[in-house]
């Protein structure tokens, strides 16, 4: 697929749908006050790319190859990258709501985001101009999001390069690790999508759907990974080069990952690949 045919879709993201991400990333304070059905639920769906807005978050941010750095905060910018899964999904309506999604295909993403402390939306620290979101060029199938679906055999791994040397960015975690996941993941993103309220970082997404006049298309990033040690404390620099796998782990091991990101020539089959430079 190619990224300028996702200029027309609505894309969103998943917040909280990884234990402990938000806490490393220091956005717990941002949803105290969101109730949830459960502790381990998510904490809300945020836009970061709405198709004909007039506002910062209608600027087509996705890029496959680098991440634009904020000229404007110079060196003060806490620019991290987020690694994660996205699944395209086309969309059933009935009586301006959403009824069903059906997932068609599914990426390496990077929801780049600027830590800024006392944002009121979410989607403030999430879109600052294009090139600021990252999404393989690579998209692989899948059928459906039940148990036994195409994702439940990948992984997610992460890599920093930085003045010659690479670590590892988040941890190399499996896609089912997801808070929520399979059906469960799909009735709550349906609720949310129809129900959620313009509330604390948390925007109406109904009536953005709306404003989209219902697209035909959403894409969702399902959450990022946890940090390693030194990728919740290591903040991106123009220099750096941020990849990130989604990769089957039936195909490859971490250990092979690991070694393809330190320049090792491995066949990569199975596997979405998203490798950006920061710019």
């Amino acid at each position: 697929m190619l990224i300028d045919q996702l200029k027309n879709t609505l894309c969103l993201g998943i917040a909280g749908n990884f234990a402990g991400h938000l806490e490393q990333a220091g956005e717990t304070p941002d949803f105290v006050n969101v109730k949830t059905l459960s502790t381990t639920a998510p904490k809300g769906i945020f836009p970061y790319y709405v198709p004909g807005s007039d506002q910062q978050i209608g600027v087509f941010p996705l890029a496959s190859d680098c991440i634009r750095y904020p000229q404007d905060l110079a060196e003060n910018a806490h620019l991290q990258a987020e690694p994660e899964v996205c699944v395209l999904f086309d969309v059933h309506y009935e009586f301006g709501k959403i009824s069903d999604l059906k997932p068609k295909l599914f990426a390496a993403f990077n929801d780049c985001s600027i830590r800024k402390p006392g944002a009121k939306k979410i989607s403030e620290k999430k879109n600052w101009g294009p090139d600021t979101k990252g999404i393989s060029s690579t998209f692989l199938p899948i059928t459906n999001l039940n148990p036994g679906c195409e994702l439940d055999q990948f992984r997610i791994a992460s890599f920093l390069q930085r003045d010659g040397k690479v670590n590892a960015y988040g941890n190399d975690s499996a896609v089912c690790s997801y808070s929520y996941f399979h059906d469960q993941l799909l009735e709550w993103m349906v609720d949310k999508l129809n129900h959620q309220a313009d509330f604390g970082p948390l925007e109406n997404l109904n009536q953005i759907i709306h404003q989209c006049a219902f697209p035909k298309q959403i894409m969702i990033s399902f959450g990022a990974t946890t940090y390693t040690e030194f990728g919740e404390s290591v903040f991106l620099q123009p220099g750096d080069t941020i990849s990130i796998y989604v990769y089957d782990a039936e195909v490859h091991t971490p250990e092979q990952i690991s070694a393809h990101a330190h320049g090792e020539e491995i066949e990569l089959a199975g596997c979405s690949l998203l490798k950006q430079e920061i710019v």
